[in-house]
């Protein structure tokens, strides 16, 4: 069957290109002087027996993270990025993972910990293993790239080819000849992304070796020295090859294949290869490029991507003892001195070439063209590739464990810098961030339907759950949404039931409202919109406001709704109760949006140097919000006799807002413990009256430390929220953080931390 002209006579490029990405990344545990971890995996990862995404490879200390399958490159990276935040943030602090393939500073062979699991036949497997190969070289870590074509794609090419042959057949027969093409240029990946050029003595004296492309590659590193025995010629051979390896025990099981390429289908029998077909390929010889952070660049990936498309598309078909003399060239490769060129160079070029000229016929587009460039313009210049950058550093007064702990420690900081975030995923809201590293801590299958509107899929030992916005799931109903969302349906449901909450009315124009000026200039009182949250269009007035100021609050109210509420204002402090399945979570006082003077500098350089903190950002995308310097910013300001111009005193505080939301740049303080029990058991009791499994109830106490009682109830209920952000509770100004997205998971799946 001739794919590539089935391909262009149906006008099927755009479909061929396309594809699944994963990657399998393994990483050592390093301790802070570059020795191997010894403590056990983290539990805070859950049970490897069913983690999709952090497993362990041989050793306890010896990572994996897997991606889950993507339908483009950049989201399979952005999923990478995301692994080595939970990854980064959850092992112990004074740890990292090594950023090269050779290993660490090991121990004695005794010293190194198989991996300590239920299972005692993973155990039993690696002993094996161990027995066979020694414990050191299973410590040698790499990048398996995982690759397939889409289901669209395989049914187009169903629908058109014209011969009878098989289905499972010819997806076969094309996943093997992009295996033998694939073995047959091996080499010039590896002269490109070698990065394995010398190796800790604890491994490998290497010294004698002189420095190499990729000692990983090498016979030096971990093979199956009869990787060359088993043929692509056909599935039937790759199959049975494979089997009599095993029955002849050369392999322990089939796993044991150690192969470049591997043919994977839809079990772990390679034999279900005939009936199911070949569902992707997992090429397995790439090094950790210790530069950068996650292991392997997005642009190593678009190159991979590319060539394998290059070794469908060509018209050469190379046959099993082409593939023999690949296999040799790739380990002459792995052994040149990194500063030399190729002895292939000109073979790599033309390879490069053709892979140019595929792209260029396909419209893969100008950001794979530039990435081939720069592959041909590194075979020019062998002293730019990774394993001599490598040398080049190492040669100047640095050792090999030195530059690897320097690496290794700057690319855990890099998720570091801003813990709050999911990398990958920086433009969801925070508390949907929050969830999502939850649940891929945990080992919860996660699936973003639409980042844009922070839905989120997942699925836990069959059990599926949706979730948007962070806390919006199937547990409450859908009425109890709109119930919270309008703010004089729920103060009617609350007086009903004989809760306190504050008088007022609520009108649906400017000039019903205007009107209602005569009773509100006699009093203290707040405006604000009937459906909003984060504390937009709110005004509030502890003095008895002036025409002109009570005339300007309901222009702000009425820009974010089309009816408002002017209400009394309660005397107090407001505090945000979080309940979550019938209990209270966590209590915070918000304080409003302030600054404290120097004696220096005016309020709006205060307000600037404020914003800088790192916490503080924008559309709910950091902890806190930076606060603006708007109208209502400038109201206020003016009933305290300032303008933005102001320079106060040293040690004034100004607040700018009369609103305690985070949202228009308030400081959140914890005060879950030291609230007393009786306003927790009523904000309990309000969320069972509202039947909510999930809300935000905004209280004002005068004082906290006084019960409520029948004779003095001691509160006043603001308003119930939706949707409230759990954020402001997991990182705050004072106070203890509290993690509510952990127990959002808990109340989907009630065992998942047990399990």
């Amino acid at each position: 069957m001739n794919l590539k002209k089935i391909i262009k006579n149906n006008n099927l490029e755009p479909y061929f290109t396309k594809g699944y990405f994963g990657i399998e990344k393994e990483g050592l545990r390093t301790d802070a002087s570059g020795y191997l971890s010894q403590t056990n995996h983290p539990s805070a990862f859950g049970s490897r027996s069913h983690h999709p995404y952090v497993q362990t490879d041989f050793s306890e200390a010896q990572l994996e993270l897997v991606t889950p399958p993507q339908d483009t490159l950049k989201l399979q990276y952005q999923w990478l990025k995301a692994l080595h935040d939970v990854v980064n943030k959850t092992i112990p602090e004074d740890e990292f993972l090594w950023p090269f393939s050779m290993a660490n500073i090991l121990p004695e062979e005794a010293d190194i910990p198989i991996i300590k699991v239920k299972e005692q036949s993973e155990i039993d497997y690696r002993k094996k293993l161990a027995e066979k190969y020694g414990k050191k070289k299973q410590m040698i870590s790499g990048v398996h790239y995982n690759f397939s074509f889409t289901a669209e794609f395989i049914d187009k090419i169903n629908e058109k080819k014209q011969l009878d042959s098989d289905k499972n057949e010819w997806i076969n027969n094309m996943y093997l000849k992009m295996s033998r093409n694939f073995f047959r240029y091996q080499w010039i990946l590896t002269y490109l992304f070698g990065a394995s050029p010398v190796s800790h003595p604890t491994l490998l004296d290497s010294s004698e070796i002189g420095p190499a492309r990729s000692l990983r590659n090498s016979a030096y590193g971990y093979h199956n020295t009869f990787s060359e025995n088993v043929s692509y010629e056909s599935i039937e051979n790759y199959i049975k090859d494979i089997e009599d390896l095993v029955k002849n025990e050369t392999l322990y099981e089939e796993r044991e294949y150690y192969g470049s390429s591997r043919l994977r289908g839809a079990g772990k029998n390679v034999r279900q290869l005939v009936n199911n077909g070949t569902r992707y390929i997992e090429l397995r010889s790439f090094d950790l490029n210790p530069f950068d952070p996650m292991g392997f660049s997005y642009e190593q990936s678009l190159l991979v991507h590319a060539y394998l498309l290059t070794m469908v598309w060509m018209d050469e078909d190379n046959r099993d003892e082409d593939v023999k003399k690949g296999i040799e060239m790739n380990a002459e490769t792995s052994l040149e001195n990194p500063y030399d060129y190729s002895k292939y160079k000109e073979e790599g070029i033309a390879i490069l070439e053709k892979i140019k000229e595929t792209s260029q016929e396909l419209k893969l587009g100008n950001e794979y063209l530039t990435i081939i460039d720069e592959a041909i313009h590194l075979f020019h210049n062998p002293e730019e590739t990774l394993s001599s950058k490598i040398m080049d550093m190492i040669g100047h007064d640095q050792s090999y464990v030195e530059l690897g702990n320097e690496l290794g420690k700057k690319h855990k900081q890099f998720s570091m810098q801003k813990p709050f975030l999911l990398s990958g995923f920086e433009s969801m809201e925070m508390s949907t961030q929050l969830l999502m590293f939850d649940a891929l801590q945990l080992g919860i299958k996660t699936e973003v339907l639409d980042a844009n509107d922070q839905f989120l899929a997942f699925n836990y030992k069959g059990k599926k759950e949706y979730v948007r916005n962070g806390n919006m799931t199937s547990k409450d109903s859908y009425i109890s949404h709109w119930i919270m969302a309008n703010k004089t349906v729920t103060k009617k449901l609350l007086r009903d039931k004989n809760y306190s909450v504050p008088g007022g009315s609520e009108f649906s124009s400017f000039e019903e409202a205007m009107e209602y000026y005569a009773i509100a200039s006699k009093q203290s009182i707040v405006i604000k919109p009937k459906s909003t949250n984060y504390g937009i269009g709110i005004t509030i007035f502890k003095q008895k406001p002036s025409k002109e100021d009570y005339k300007e609050a309901l222009h702000f109210a009425f820009k974010e709704d089309d009816s408002i509420l002017v209400e009394e204002y309660i005397e107090g402090a407001e505090y945000r109760f979080f309940v979550l399945n019938e209990k209270v979570e966590a209590v915070l006082f918000r304080e409003p949006a302030n600054v404290v003077g120097d004696g220096k500098h005016t309020i709006k350089e205060l307000i600037d140097i404020k914003n800088q903190h790192p916490y503080r950002g924008e559309k709910h995308r950091a902890p806190l919000a930076r606060i603006t310097m708007g109208e209502l910013e400038a109201l206020m300001l003016k009933e305290q006799g300032h303008t933005f111009e102001t320079v106060i005193d040293k040690d004034e505080k100004v607040y700018l807002r009369e609103n305690s939301n985070i949202s228009t740049g308030g400081d959140p303080i914890d005060v879950t413990d030291e609230m007393h029990a009786s306003y927790k058991t009523i904000a309990e009791e309000i969320a069972r009256e509202l039947e909510v499994k999930v809300t935000g109830l905004d209280l004002i106490i005068p004082d906290m430390q006084e019960p409520s009682s029948k004779e003095n109830k001691g509160y006043t209920v603001i308003e119930a929220n939706f949707n409230p952000a759990m954020n402001m509770h997991a990182y705050v100004e004072k106070g203890k953080g509290r993690r509510l997205s952990m127990k959002v998971l808990e109340m989907l799946y009630p065992n998942v931390k047990l399990s």
